[in-house]
């Protein structure tokens, strides 16, 4: 009902701080090292951040954990429609769209936590001489980003999708376009990275990039006939996951598959949907090794990868009901909404009709608490310390 965000302490459910936002249309991301929240305005062009208190600093013979109150950022970033912000290994793109009735073109910032909290004035990145809803993966010295083409249509409407991709190389302070993947993409939307691969979405497939030295190599996986004529237009990936999922939506349904680069396939995937339920959420979570769907009507269903014969696949491993109360009065305009840890194997879920955010064991499927609140949340993100694989010292988190 408030412009306001809400920073709860997780050990304890407390709450911490509260801000009020200077924008209505806000929606809510973390930086790539998980230390700011970043409240991005896409219809009043600015990306704020608030400082979650919680941050490490590499000494040299240790890890240094810091820990003070949360604080707003006088960092704002600025530009013309700021749509898709992607992090990946401690960098965070930010696409801005551009506006075609105010004749503004899109563009790419890039950036780290140093930077939020130095208040980096010039950030290095892309300006595009077109508008386009597009996307930026970051990915070390390389930025794969989208491209689009003169001759594609440039009507007014301001989501026009590219149909290529370029990578550029970060050298003497600036990206450069170095090179365009030779594999179309029309209709691109969407794209995730792991490990190896870099995926786009595209209107009869997936486009995926592999890297080899500083070349990439193109292919594109095609759409299956399960998709019944829809396109995947989300894709989710995780550093330590071989393969990716795909969400083809439209007309009601959504179709998951698995995506497998390695192997150039795509596959359905059976995630025993209850009636009616249409996903508002995905999530990979703490390691991995599961994937989390959560519906509209109170589920959390949970996805295992498992190799069978030595093919990577997603099964059904189980669901937890996260709501008792009637879906049915869920506030307007309003969701549940889902965020995981990044040092331990927690989900958070909030629930707006319950005023209420649940704490659950991924792994036990249990519910093992929540945080009340006296407001409807709208949505929620972690913050805090992440660590890598199963062992972890650090147990600060917001």
């Amino acid at each position: 009902e408030t412009a306001e965000v809400a920073v709860f302490d997780l050990d304890d459910k407390n709450l911490l701080e509260s801000f009020s936002l200077t924008y209505d249309s806000n929606s809510l991301t973390t930086s790539p090292g998980f230390r700011y929240a970043a409240i991005v305005n896409r219809n009043d062009d600015n990306i704020s951040f608030i400082d979650g208190g919680l941050w490490q600093e590499d000494h040299g013979d240790h890890l240094h954990d810091y820990e003070q109150s949360p604080a707003f950022s006088d960092y704002t970033l600025m530009g013309s429609r700021p749509t898709h912000v992607i992090n990946n290994d401690g960098q965070m793109a930010v696409f801005y769209d551009g506006n075609a009735d105010i004749g503004t073109s899109a563009s790419v910032q890039v950036l780290t936590d140093n930077d939020i909290s130095n208040e980096t004035s010039e950030l290095a990145g892309i300006e595009y001489s077109v508008n386009m809803h597009g996307v930026a993966k970051p990915r070390g010295e390389h930025l794969l980003s989208t491209l689009r083409r003169d001759d594609a249509d440039s009507t007014s409407n301001a989501k026009v999708l590219p149909d290529q991709v370029g990578v550029y190389h970060f050298h003497d302070g600036e990206y450069e376009l170095e090179q365009t993947l030779d594999i179309t993409c029309p209709d691109l939307h969407g794209a995730a990275q792991n490990h190896e691969f870099v995926v786009f979405g595209c209107g009869d497939g997936v486009l995926v990039a592999h890297q080899h030295d500083d070349e990439y190599e193109a292919e594109k996986v095609a759409n299956i006939s399960e998709l019944n004529g829809l396109r995947i237009g989300t894709i989710y990936g995780h550093e330590d996951s071989e393969t990716f999922i795909g969400i083809a939506s439209g007309g009601g349904q959504a179709i998951l598959v698995t995506l497998n680069p390695e192997e150039n396939e795509m596959e359905t995937i059976d995630w025993q949907p209850v009636t009616d339920a249409s996903p508002i959420s995905y999530a990979f979570a703490f390691g991995g090794e599961h994937f989390l769907i959560l519906d509209n009507q109170g589920y959390l269903t949970v996805l295992s990868q498992h190799a069978h014969d030595g093919h990577m696949e997603w099964e059904f491993e189980g669901r937890i009901d996260i709501s008792e109360e009637d879906v049915s009065n869920m506030p307007d305009d309003m969701s549940f909404t889902l965020t995981v840890a990044q040092n331990d194997h927690f989900a958070y879920v909030a629930d707006p009709i319950a005023k209420h955010v649940l704490q659950i064991h991924i792994e036990d499927m249990e519910i093992e608490g929540d945080i009340e609140l006296n407001f409807a949340p709208a949505s929620i993100s972690w913050l805090g310390i992440a660590e890598e694989g199963e062992e972890h010292e650090h147990d600060h988190d917001h």
